[in-house]
C-alpha cells in the first residue's frame, strides 16, 4: 500500500440554502478543493461521490455522482456512487484512498453532498427515517428516541449509575456551540448557555431540541493523491491518511449488554496504526445528539467509563485543551447534511493540522487528527456503519 496524502479540501457552508441545488452545492466544494490543492483538475482520475437521501428527496437515483460532477464540469471520469447513511462521505473518502493506495490511480476525488431542505420538513424527516432498517422506521423509531432510550447509549442509565446530570449533557452543547460560533462553515453560529439548552423543547427525555443535530444542506470534498504527487504540488508538509476503517454494527443478543462496537473498533484501529488515544491532538466526532459525545469519549479511549463529564468540565476537550473535540462545532452546531458530514469532519481536521483554522485553531501545531463518523440503525439496535479516519502531519 502506498502512502496517500490529502492535498486539497473544500466545503460549502452547511445550513439552509433554498437557492442552491444538489449540483450547485457539490460543485462549490469540488472546485474549492481543486483550488486548495493547486491541481490541474484534468489530473483527477476517478471520483467517489457520497450521498444518502437524494433518491428519496429528489427522485434522482443511480447516477447521482455523474449528474453532480457533470454539472461541475467533469465528464468521462469513472464515478462510484456511495450510499451509506451518515457515513456516506467517509465511505467515499475510503474508496478514493484505496484507489490511490493500491496504485490503481495517482489522484482521486471524494465528495459528500446532501440537500435536505426541499420545502417539506416532514418529507425530509421521513427520508431520514429510511436510514434505519425498515422494521424500525415502520415502528416510527426516530434517531433521537434511539439515542435517548436504547441501552447501547443509555444516557439515563449513566445519569443513574454515574450521577450524570442534565447540566452535564447541556455542557457539551455549550462547548460545541461556542466552537461553532467561530466557524464560518457552521449552520448554527450562536454560542448557547446551559439554561438555553435545558430550556429548549424536550424531544426525547433527556434530549432537548438544542442537544439534537438539525437537518441541513451542504457539501465537502477532498482530493487525495500519491505522496509523490503531493510533493510536486506543494512544499508544505502534506496531511497523510494513516488509516481509514469501516465496520458494520452487530445484532445484539443476550449477554451483549457491555458490548461497544465503537470501543472494539477503536482498540483494533489503535493497535494497527501504532497510535493510541494519548497521541490524538484533535478529534471530530459524530455527536448527532450532543450528549453522545460523552459516550464517544469512552469508546475512543479518551476517558474511562462514566468519566465523560469530568473530562469535559476539565476543559481538555475544548479549543486550547489537551484533546480538543469538535472544534468545528460538531454536528449540533456545524450541522448535519447527512451525506456530507464525514468529509466535513475531514476538511476541518486538515485545516487544523495545517494550522489554518483561524480563531477555532485547536492547538498551535497538532500532528494527529481523528475523525469518528457513524450512521444508520439496524433492527438489532446497533448503528449500521462505523468509520474512523486517522490523519497525520
Amino acid at each position: 500500500m502506498r502512502d496517500v496524502a490529502i492535498v486539497g479540501v473544500g466545503m460549502h457552508p452547511f445550513g439552509k440554502h433554498p437557492d442552491k441545488s444538489l449540483e450547485q452545492l457539490g460543485a462549490d466544494a469540488v472546485w474549492a478543493a481543486v483550488d486548495d490543492a493547486g491541481l490541474d483538475p484534468r489530473r483527477i482520475e476517478c471520483a467517489y461521490v457520497g450521498n444518502s437521501l437524494a433518491g428519496l428527496l429528489s427522485g434522482q437515483e443511480g447516477v447521482r455522482g455523474q449528474v453532480i460532477l457533470q454539472a461541475a464540469g467533469f465528464d468521462e471520469l469513472p464515478v462510484i456512487n456511495v450510499e451509506n447513511a451518515c457515513a456516506s462521505a467517509t465511505t467515499a473518502l475510503r474508496g478514493a484512498w484505496l484507489e490511490v493506495a493500491s496504485g490503481a490511480c495517482d489522484v482521486a476525488l471524494a465528495l459528500g453532498v446532501e440537500k435536505m431542505f426541499v420545502g417539506d420538513t416532514a418529507r425530509s424527516l421521513a427520508a431520514l427515517a429510511g436510514d434505519s432498517e425498515l422494521e424500525l422506521a415502520r415502528m416510527g423509531m426516530q434517531f433521537s428516541a434511539t439515542y435517548a432510550a436504547h441501552p447501547k447509549y443509555d444516557l439515563r442509565g449513566k445519569m443513574r449509575d454515574y450521577g450524570w446530570t442534565a447540566e452535564d449533557l447541556a455542557e457539551v452543547v455549550v462547548k460545541n456551540s461556542r466552537h461553532g460560533s467561530l466557524n464560518p462553515y457552521a449552520h448554527h453560529r450562536r454560542a448557547l448557555t446551559a439554561a438555553e439548552v435545558l430550556g429548549s423543547p424536550m424531544i426525547s427525555d433527556p434530549l432537548t431540541l438544542y442537544m439534537c443535530s438539525s437537518i441541513g444542506d451542504g457539501s465537502a470534498a477532498a482530493i487525495v493523491c500519491a505522496a509523490k504527487v503531493a510533493a510536486e504540488l506543494s512544499e508544505r508538509a502534506p496531511v497523510t491518511i494513516a488509516a481509514c476503517a469501516l465496520r458494520s454494527g452487530r445484532v445484539f443478543t443476550s449477554g451483549d449488554e457491555g458490548h461497544s462496537t465503537l470501543r472494539e473498533m477503536a482498540a483494533d484501529f489503535y493497535e494497527r496504526t501504532g497510535i493510541g488515544p494519548d497521541d490524538v491532538d484533535v478529534a471530530e466526532v459524530h455527536d448527532a445528539m450532543a450528549p453522545v459525545e460523552l459516550l464517544v469519549y469512552e469508546g475512543l479511549g479518551l476517558c474511562g467509563p462514566g468519566e465523560g463529564p469530568e473530562l469535559l468540565r476539565s476543559g481538555a476537550t475544548a479549543i486550547g485543551g489537551s484533546t480538543p473535540v469538535n472544534p468545528s462545532g460538531g454536528l449540533t452546531s456545524r450541522g448535519h447534511p447527512v451525506g456530507a458530514t464525514g468529509l466535513g469532519q475531514v476538511a476541518e481536521l486538515v485545516w487544523q493540522l495545517r494550522g489554518e483554522a483561524g480563531p477555532r485553531q485547536a492547538k498551535e501545531r497538532p500532528l494527529v487528527g481523528l475523525a469518528h463518523n457513524q450512521g444508520g440503525l439496524l433492527a438489532g439496535m446497533d448503528s449500521a456503519a462505523y468509520a474512523l479516519t486517522l490523519l497525520k502531519r
